[in-house]
């Protein structure tokens, strides 16, 4: 009887401990789940858009919205632009092809974060690797073309901060040709919004770089990996065109991109965003922004004339029209009422003859008095040498 009755009283007092340890934990779960709502809460509270946005018109310049513009921030991947930038003017200059070997040495296949897995004397093409940096952000192939161009990487480094001087870059110190984060004693990599947009503008003029940067996935490695492009808005919009993104827990989520609209290309910068879909977002409203209120002004096309009887010394006929070489074109408000002034500098007396398209000097363009841009004035047909004394007077 004792027996029984000490089981049913150790059970009653089992069940009584088991009750309770339920009670406890179902406790302890639901704070669990108030303290993960309220971190949850602060973490979102703490969770900024972005810390610097700029926008700006890719064809003269302008900035046309900005927010802490000049805000000295680490751009991350974004300080590949530079690389891409160097790269693509000595292909320009002929100091190097697109098809040119570059092997990879043991320090660049030891890069980490992004990267395409380069081995220790694997060998690429110049093109192959930059489609590397430029579309999936590879450091190691990033490190490769910076030794292949200037022996090592702090060279390479050396020659980013000179171009960058040259650009006028004054919010711009590199310290790496990848952008990774420093180590321990290192320092980072530090730019502006303004300055990436600077940088975006230069690099818009090659066209492998913005074939490249548009580019939503392409094979690598005899089609071992697929590259695909760390920009999203070239992925999912069919008129961002470029260019890169960039990405470390410091730095945040960074992005430049460009897009280009009815003759309007623009590019947009957003630096320090907390999430990866506001830097995306945030970049899309300045594009949208700027499409929605800024149009294309042309004070001067391509081909107008802008003078129509030059005298030519010796001419046949004595007279020349003269025609604008480029184009002028300026971003304004759509609802802003523009008026421009055209002055035309010669190289000197012209003389016969004269093949047609010839520079015989410049368009200035100003407004209100200042100059808003200049192109060559040519000569818009031909003119020959005039024969005898009795041709040239009649």
């Amino acid at each position: 009887m004792r027996r029984q009755v000490r089981g049913r009283t150790v059970a009653v007092v089992l069940a009584v401990v088991a009750a309770a340890t339920l009670a406890i934990s179902s406790s302890a779960r639901a704070r669990t789940r108030a303290h993960r709502g309220e971190t949850a809460k602060k973490s979102d509270a703490a969770a900024v858009k972005y810390r610097a946005v700029l926008l700006m018109d890719a064809a003269s310049g302008a900035v046309l919205s900005e927010e802490n513009g000049h805000l000295q921030w680490p751009p991350a991947s974004m300080t590949k632009m530079m690389l891409m930038l160097i790269a693509s003017e000595r292909v320009r200059d002929g100091a190097a092809k697109w098809e040119e070997p570059i092997t990879t040495s043991r320090w660049a296949s030891k890069m980490g974060g992004s990267q395409v897995y380069l081995k220790e004397g694997e060998v690429f093409t110049l093109a192959e690797m930059m489609q590397a940096v430029i579309i999936h952000s590879a450091n190691d192939a990033s490190m490769a073309v910076a030794e292949h161009i200037a022996g090592s990487g702090e060279a390479f480094v050396d020659l980013m901060n000179e171009r960058a001087r040259q650009l006028a870059l004054a919010d711009t110190t590199y310290q790496t040709p990848h952008g990774l984060p420093p180590a321990q004693g290192q320092k980072p990599d530090i730019t502006s919004a303004h300055d990436l947009a600077v940088l975006a503008r230069e690099l818009m003029k090659y066209p492998e770089v913005m074939k490249w940067a548009g580019t939503k996935e392409a094979p690598f490695r005899n089609g071992a990996m697929i590259l695909r492009n760390t920009n999203h808005l070239v992925r999912n919009t069919s008129w961002v065109d470029g260019l890169k993104t960039g990405y470390y827990r410091e730095a945040g989520f960074c992005v430049t991109a460009t897009a280009t609209r009815n003759d309007m290309k623009l590019i947009a910068v957003v630096l320090g965003s907390t999430h990866k879909r506001d830097s995306f977002a945030e970049a899309a409203k300045l594009l949208n922004k700027g499409f929605s209120n800024y149009k294309v002004i042309y004070a001067v096309k391509k081909g107008d004339v802008v003078a129509n009887d030059v005298p030519v010394q010796r001419g046949k006929p004595k007279f020349v029209r003269l025609v604008a070489g480029d184009n002028v074109a300026l971003v304004a408000e759509k609802t802003a009422k523009r008026s421009f002034q055209l002055e035309l500098a010669l190289t000197g007396q012209l003389a016969a003859p004269l093949v047609a398209q010839s520079k015989v000097g410049e368009v200035i363009v100003k407004e209100d008095g200042k100059e808003v841009g200049r192109v060559p004035a040519l000569t818009f047909e031909a003119v020959e040498k005039a024969g005898g004394l009795l041709e040239r007077f009649f």
